[in-house]
């Protein structure tokens, strides 16, 4: 790191969906926030652009009271025009914009001087892909290898990072399986269900309620509060309290996976995870070591009888050393040093 490098000043562009860092579900405000509150302890110069509920130790920029999931009187879409207008009017008193809000800033970023780096937390539909072309001269990072676009200016892969102090290390675990994320058709919940139905473990289901049909129609009448439990949306309190006597996450996502944070959270208690090897699983858990990668219900269910052989030392260990956010913050502050290098050249 070049002398005088934390003297920059950093804008983080956090979104504005819930609050940073959110109370339950919020996956790229948990970044966001980790990042921020990362390089502020490392002496780093950050303004963090959030809701005005947000808990900071950065400076605090906000217009928008709170997130537009917690405060359903208000457009989402106005929050978010708001929100982004409110940086960019300012962004002349930054040396750098980082932004976790998905394409919408990128239409900024030729009306501005300050470089705008974009951490792409996921490509949700090919139909936001020409933002992306238009704007593919930009500074990109991706959050796995696997979740890449082609002819964009990737300036490294960096992992997203969780404060390891947060999750608490279970020596031991009990017998129920566990899904933990968005109810929505993504991310297999009824193959979890499938998963414990067949094998006759107990599951708990915990999560956000993302698609209510989907809910309804699949999820909802199998919950019986015996076999499968469904306790809604949990905070690190309570997600701490559901992994301390859990045999295995279940994370049989039925699309690539672009990061999947619940599984470093699990691994981090020491749960190992069950996972469908598409996207970026193979990279988070280690196959045989921290978790089994499968391709089916018929695999999870196989894939139990290796659980108990996994150690859970091991999987608290790939935590610490992949996806800490000091390991984090010390990548993203490499890509900094580059884009201030590159910009020095033009």
């Amino acid at each position: 790191m070049q002398i005088g490098m934390k003297k920059k000043r950093i804008a983080i562009l956090s979104p504005v969906a819930w609050r940073t860092p959110p109370r339950t579900y919020g996956a790229w405000e948990t970044v966001a926030s980790n990042i921020t509150e990362g390089l502020v302890k490392r002496g780093w110069n950050v303004t963090l652009f959030a809701t005005k509920d947000s808990i900071t130790k950065a400076k605090l920029e906000a217009i928008i009271q709170k997130g537009y999931e917690e405060d359903k009187s208000v457009d989402p879409d106005v929050c978010r025009c708001l929100h982004i207008a409110h940086l960019f009017e300012k962004a002349d008193k930054f040396d750098l914009i980082h932004s976790h809000y998905d394409f919408f800033p990128l239409g900024y970023s030729r009306l501005v001087s300050t470089p705008i780096l974009t951490t792409i937390h996921g490509f949700s539909s090919p139909q936001i892909m020409p933002v992306y072309q238009r704007y593919r001269d930009g500074y990109f990072v991706s959050i796995s290898d696997a979740d890449r676009a082609p002819n964009l200016n990737y300036l490294a892969t960096v992992y997203n990072g969780i404060k390891i102090s947060d999750f608490t290390f279970y020596k031991q675990g009990g017998q129920k399986l566990v899904f933990l994320g968005r109810i929505h058709p993504d991310k297999g919940v009824e193959l979890a269900i499938a998963t414990a139905q067949k094998s006759g473990r107990p599951l708990v289901i915990a999560g956000i309620i993302q698609d209510k049909n989907y809910f309804e129609q699949r999820i909802k009448p199998f919950i019986n509060n015996k076999l499968i439990k469904f306790i809604g949306a949990v905070g690190p309190k309570e997600r701490n309290e559901l992994f301390k006597d859990s045999y295995a996450l279940l994370h049989l996502n039925t699309i690539p996976e672009r990061f999947g944070l619940v599984m470093a959270e699990a691994m981090a208690c020491g749960v190992p995870v069950i996972a469908m090897d598409l996207g970026s699983c193979r990279e988070v858990i280690v196959d045989g070591k921290t978790g089994v990668l499968v391709r089916n219900v018929e695999g999870a269910i196989n894939a139990l009888k290796k659980i108990s052989s996994i150690s859970r030392q091991e999987c608290r260990k790939r935590v610490e050393e992949n996806f800490s956010v000091e390991r984090m913050v010390k990548k993203y502050e490499k890509v900094y040093e580059r884009i201030f290098t590159l910009q020095v050249k033009k």
